[in-house]
């Protein structure tokens, strides 16, 4: 059983373009994300999907220069660079990610696909409804369950977000949720403004090393609640891409 985790990533994000190239403990933040990824012991494989579009060309030359792999595909339509990119991997389970969440943690991806495996499911996800901090988002599918989704929709926020048609066809996949035992929605450790990338380099600065572990996300937690001021909150509500897509047939 080949577990594969494919990290979406483009250069040309529309409020903040470059993000994942942006300097994250010394290196650039996909990268920081990547080996943070590399992490979980039950991947077989990761690499970034991007696109072909010549914004990307220096996106694809850094996650190679770091000795990572990376697929190339349509810009817009995500879902069926997913789709190519899962079956040039021979990947048998898909972990979906995404480069805006560098403190992605590896227990959850690991956590993740074993529910899925343990429990024969399609689709198991930590999001729907989500309890952990945003940018802590991890989905898990079948290739199968891919497969079927690239073939049966052309909602155009469908292709752009991978996974709706088959989170709302619950007929179809067998899927779960992960929760956690304290509801931290309300968290945001993603990047996708100039602000967010400034709090999670706020928080990388109360732990001394790269390897943020459990523990680790504990202590972002005390010092949030203590040190509130340190960190300034933004206005920002999650996941604005999806809420800004559109849902017509082209």
């Amino acid at each position: 059983m080949k577990c594969v985790a494919i990290i979406q990533a483009r250069t040309s994000s529309s409020r903040l373009p470059g993000k994942v190239l942006e300097p994250l403990n010394g290196v650039p933040m996909i990268v920081f994300m990547l080996r943070r990824v590399a992490r979980a012991r039950k991947l077989s494989h990761l690499l970034v999907a991007t696109s072909v579009d010549n914004s990307d060309d220096v996106l694809a030359r850094v996650v190679a220069e770091h000795g990572f792999e990376c697929y190339r595909g349509d810009l817009s339509d995500v879902l069926g660079r997913y789709h190519a990119a899962a079956k040039l991997s021979a990947a048998d389970i898909i972990v979906r990610l995404t480069g805006d969440c560098p403190l992605i943690d590896a227990d959850l991806i690991d956590r993740c696909i074993s529910t899925l495996l343990d429990g024969n499911l399609d689709y198991v996800s930590n999001a729907d409804p989500p309890t952990f901090p945003d940018g802590l988002d991890v989905e898990a599918f079948t290739k199968d369950a891919l497969s079927k989704a690239h073939e049966c929709t052309q909602l155009p926020s469908d292709r752009e977000h991978v996974t709706p048609y088959i989170r709302r066809t619950k007929a179809l996949f067998r899927q779960a949720n992960l929760r956690s035992s304290i509801d931290l929605s309300a968290l945001r450790w993603t990047v996708d403004h100039a602000d967010d990338l400034e709090f999670v380099r706020a928080l990388l600065r109360t732990v001394p090393c790269d390897d943020i572990t459990r523990a680790d996300r504990f202590n972002f937690l005390r010092h949030e609640s203590i040190h509130g001021a340190n960190f300034p909150r933004n206005p920002h509500v999650r996941n604005e891409r999806f809420s800004d897509s559109s849902t017509t047939v082209e």
